[in-house]
C-alpha cells in the first residue's frame, strides 16, 4: 500500500472514530434526556417534568441530541471542513437527518406492514437495522454534502 493510500485510509478511520464518539454521546443525550424528562431521576417517586407528555419529551430529547450531534461534528469531527455559512450547513444537516429518520422508520414499517411481524423483538431488530443503515447514510452525507468547504 502506498503512503498516500495508507494516509487516506487512516484519515477516514480517524474521522469514523470521531463520528462514532459524537454519535454515541448523542445517543446518550437522546435516551438519557428522554428518560429524565419522562421518568425523572432514578429513585424519584414522582416522575419527570414531562411524564404526562412522552411524545413531546421524545421530540425535545431528539432535538437536543441532533443539536449536540451537529455541534460535535462541526467543531470536532469535521472542524477543518465546515462551511462558512452556518445556516446552510445546519439546513443540510437537518435534511440528512430527516432522510436518516425515514430510513429507521422504514425498517420498522417494512417489518410491520410488509413482513407482518409485530413483536417487541422484531420491532427492536428492525430499529437496530434501521439505525445501522441510517448511521452509514449520515456518515456518507456528512462527508459528502454537509461538512464540506464550498
Amino acid at each position: 500500500m502506498t503512503r498516500s493510500v495508507r494516509d487516506a485510509v487512516q484519515g477516514v478511520w480517524r474521522e469514523a472514530a470521531k463520528f462514532s464518539v459524537v454519535g454515541a454521546l448523542a445517543f446518550v443525550v437522546d435516551n438519557g434526556g428522554y428518560n429524565l424528562l419522562v421518568f425523572g431521576l432514578p429513585g424519584g417517586a414522582r416522575g419527570g417534568p414531562m411524564s404526562d407528555s412522552p411524545v413531546q419529551a421524545s421530540v425535545v430529547a431528539t432535538g437536543a441530541a441532533a443539536l449536540f450531534s451537529w455541534a460535535g461534528n462541526r467543531y470536532w469531527t469535521y472542524r477543518h471542513q465546515h462551511r462558512e455559512k452556518v445556516s446552510r450547513e445546519l439546513g443540510l444537516f437537518l435534511v440528512a437527518n430527516g432522510v436518516a429518520l425515514a430510513i429507521t422508520a422504514g425498517t420498522v414499517f417494512a417489518s410491520r406492514q410488509l413482513l407482518g411481524l409485530d413483536s417487541a423483538l422484531s420491532d427492536n431488530t428492525a430499529r437496530i437495522l434501521g439505525w445501522v443503515l441510517a448511521t452509514l447514510f449520515r456518515f456518507y452525507a456528512y462527508r459528502r454534502y454537509v461538512f464540506v468547504a464550498p
